[in-house]
């Protein structure tokens, strides 16, 4: 489960795509670039590889709801 999830434009022209997000998990925190096909890009550490795909999935529901749903 991620906490502390925040996300916030990467560009000050808030109409292109692109996103930081930042969250913890299982104690750790992390940070990733979030990008309009989808692709997460992490910036520094990144999960461990056997939870990186159910982190990936949690990231993906949270930008739906925040970003497109929100619309």
């Amino acid at each position: 489960m991620l906490t502390h999830f925040q996300w916030k434009n990467l560009y000050s022209e808030k109409s292109l795509p692109g996103w930081a997000v930042s969250f913890y998990f299982k104690r750790q925190f992390y940070r990733a670039n979030y990008h309009s096909d989808g692709n997460i890009e992490w910036a520094g550490s990144k999960p461990p590889a056997n939870d990186e795909a159910s982190v990936k999935a949690s990231i993906h529901e949270l930008m739906l709801f925040h970003v497109y749903d929100d619309k």
